[in-house]
């Protein structure tokens, strides 16, 4: 998984990079001057404030490496190029559910982009993969969490 590269477009890269900026250069800083102060307390074995700053940094630090990360294996995707006839990065899809006998939409989108309450999904999601390469008319059955998605695509479009 380390070697993959990750769609994402120029908007999502963008917005995770300001992310990262921001954890690196004010976030981080930040819980340094915590640590120092907490260390200025003394006796560091039993000082909740100083074992708290450290904790936290050590998490800021590995989600400093996961974005690198992600931006390193980032690809940006030219939607203009991508083809309409199947389900891609990017694309609208409307599904019906068919056990519920309800359509809904869901856009393939990449790190940064998600957005969960507008059905903007990631394409490395369950979903996401599941509906990747499938074209209108396809039916797909998604293991999910609470049990499996039978889902039928009824139009793709581009986002």
């Amino acid at each position: 998984m380390t070697g993959d590269r990750v769609p994402m477009s120029k908007d999502g890269y963008e917005k995770l990079k300001t992310q990262l900026d921001k954890m690196k250069n004010d976030d981080m800083p930040k819980i340094a001057e915590q640590i120092a102060e907490a260390r200025s307390f003394g006796d560091l074995s039993e000082n909740a404030e100083f074992d708290a700053a450290v904790e936290a940094q050590g998490m800021l630090q590995a989600r400093i490496d996961d974005l690198q990360s992600k931006l390193a294996r980032a690809f940006i995707v030219d939607k203009t190029t991508l083809p309409t006839d199947r389900v891609v990065f990017s694309s609208k899809v409307r599904v019906l559910d068919m056990d519920l006998d309800e359509e809904e939409d869901f856009t393939l989108v990449g790190p940064g982009e998600e957005d969960y309450d507008n059905n903007k999904i990631l394409l490395t999601s369950p979903i996401g993969q599941g509906l990747l390469g499938k074209k209108v008319g396809d039916e797909v059955v998604i293991p999910v969490p609470r049990g499996v998605l039978r889902l039928k695509i009824v139009g793709i479009g581009i986002d």
